[in-house]
């Protein structure tokens, strides 16, 4: 199956230049989203992952149905003020400023194997926050999976020290 072809781009979306790549076209679609997620779960199925960690907001899509594939648990990595629990924290660059992300501090255990699951790989940084949150509470990132990757942005060589997967790349 080309999951291209479930993708919508949208021409100059949110601004003139940028071509947004929709993934709500391919997950309202049984197949195309089942589909994805099994890739997924294979590829991640030998990596011996003992939970699944996705960034805020469509993160949440793709990891949690692939937790539940591998029969793992899953943990949503969210903006600050979101989680109600204790957290852990780390703020990364933006071209324009900087972010920053949370988790809680109980979610991953020393020496847990995570896997991160999110929607698209641009620049990468997000990912590396992420990848950074969960080292700093002693999990080893097993790999980083991607629905989407722009290649032409080159955010793989910003996570060249990890295993990154990409079902679809433009």
């Amino acid at each position: 199956m080309d999951l291209k072809n479930y993708i919508r781009e949208v021409k100059d979306f949110p601004k003139e230049g940028i071509d947004f790549k929709d993934i709500t076209t391919l997950i309202k679609d049984n197949y195309a989203f089942k589909f994805t997620i099994d890739r997924f779960v294979e590829y991640l199925k030998d990596k011996e992952v003992d939970i699944i960690v996705g960034p805020e907001a469509r993160g949440f899509l793709m990891g949690a149905p692939v937790s539940y594939g591998l029969g793992v648990g899953f943990v949503p990595v969210r903006k600050p003020g979101k989680l109600p629990y204790e957290t852990e924290s780390v703020s990364y660059g933006l071209e324009y400023g900087e972010d920053t992300i949370e988790i809680h501090k109980d979610s991953i255990k020393k020496g847990q194997k995570v896997a991160i699951l999110d929607d698209l790989l641009a620049t990468g940084g997000t990912v590396e926050a992420t990848a950074k949150l969960i080292e700093k509470l002693g999990g080893e990132v097993v790999s980083i999976n991607f629905l989407i990757e722009l290649e032409f942005l080159n955010g793989r060589e910003r996570l060249k020290n990890y295993d990154v997967n990409s079902l679809i790349k433009y």
